[in-house]
């Protein structure tokens, strides 16, 4: 009989051995070629295979597969529900527990990770197969909109569990931005937050990063490469950053690939029209109004806008809202450059360009 270890004072869930919990249930099947599919269909002690492989394994169509499959299938879940089957009770109740503390579903692999030791793909296979046996607990398939899932039967069925991830989708996608996970409760008008995180996390559309969910498609909280890394870095820290800086943040990130070179940050930087330059190795955000542009180009854009000449002290201090750059370097382009004109006392105007 399978052996599990005991719920700790902390409140943490069972260790199931699912290994040996699967041995138990399939010693219930008589006969060896369906103990075989279903141990081959879900990939209970290796990868999980197609009907057609397992068809031509034995002889047989795909479809007598499937069948027997079902069956087999059948025969068991029955068994739980008349109390016959006792390793399938055990999982149930420790599945349900865990469920009822996380917001009553969630994906097998977080599950998984929870409640057995090593969490391998083995692992996940086992507790998606276990929990099919358990009349109280509901499975949602994985496909192109949802990860595999367990929820419990009592707070939702399949059809309201996919209703109410379909509407958190909706409500983020029409807000338009990141959201915590108690405005998205509030926007999905579910009371209970535990839930809608759980129900969001089943969800392929969404992502999450820094307790801020959104669509998977927005760098933000789904940084696919380097250059949303950095965005995301820069917009967290909200002010402009050095690029050694920024190499540092994304290495102690919660992103999971940020094992990249400070060059590579750097190079991605300069080609990318998100950031600018306003310093030197000082990086911030376009959207931020700053503009790209050496500190003569802030020189010649500050005497555009203001259509008449200026003292020096007064270039320096509007130059220095979009660029953290010495006085003497403003000072010096302002002496040096062919485009500025000194027509007073440290008064300089733009020459304008007469062809």
């Amino acid at each position: 009989m399978a052996t599990e270890k005991t719920a700790s004072k902390t409140g943490k869930p069972l260790t199931l051995d699912t290994e040996h919990l699967v041995q138990d249930i399939l010693s219930v099947i008589e006969r060896d070629r369906e103990r075989e599919i279903v141990s081959r269909r879900y990939g209970l002690f290796d990868r999980k295979e197609t009907l057609e492989q397992i068809g031509e394994l034995f002889g047989i169509t795909r479809e007598r597969v499937r069948q027997l499959e079902k069956s087999v299938g059948a025969k068991l879940k029955e068994l739980t529900e008349q109390g016959k089957l006792t390793p399938a009770k055990k999982i149930e109740a420790a599945l349900t527990d865990y469920l009822e503390q996380n917001g009553g579903a969630g994906r097998v692999a977080d599950i998984s990770a929870a409640i057995t030791t090593e969490n391998s793909r083995t692992d996940q296979s086992r507790v998606a197969f276990l929990a099919a046996l358990c009349p109280g607990l509901v499975i949602i398939e994985d496909d192109d909109h949802h990860f595999l899932a367990i929820g419990c039967a009592k707070k939702r069925d399949m059809r309201t569990m996919k209703e109410a991830i379909s509407n958190l989708v909706t409500s983020i996608k029409k807000h338009g931005k990141p959201l915590t996970i108690s405005e998205v409760a509030k926007l999905a008008k579910i009371a209970e937050e535990a839930e809608v995180k759980a129900l969001a996390s089943i969800s392929k559309k969404l992502a999450t990063l820094n307790d801020q969910w959104g669509l998977v498609k927005w760098p933000v909280v789904n940084p696919k490469n380097i250059r949303d890394k950095i965005y995301v870095i820069l917009q967290q820290h909200g002010n402009h950053m050095h690029f050694n800086d920024i190499a540092a943040a994304i290495k102690q990130s919660d992103f999971k690939r940020k094992n990249v070179t400070t060059q590579a940050i750097h190079n991605e930087l300069i080609k990318d029209k998100r950031f600018v330059l306003i310093g030197r190795g000082l990086y911030a955000l376009t959207e931020w109004g700053f503009k790209k542009g050496t500190v003569a180009d802030i020189i010649t854009e500050v005497l555009r806008e203001a259509g008449e000449p200026l003292h020096r002290d007064e270039i320096v201090k509007r130059v220095l809202k979009s660029r953290y750059v010495k006085e003497t370097t403003i000072l010096l382009n302002l002496q040096g450059k062919t485009q500025f004109k000194r027509v007073a006392k440290a008064t300089y105007e733009l020459v304008i360009d007469e062809q």
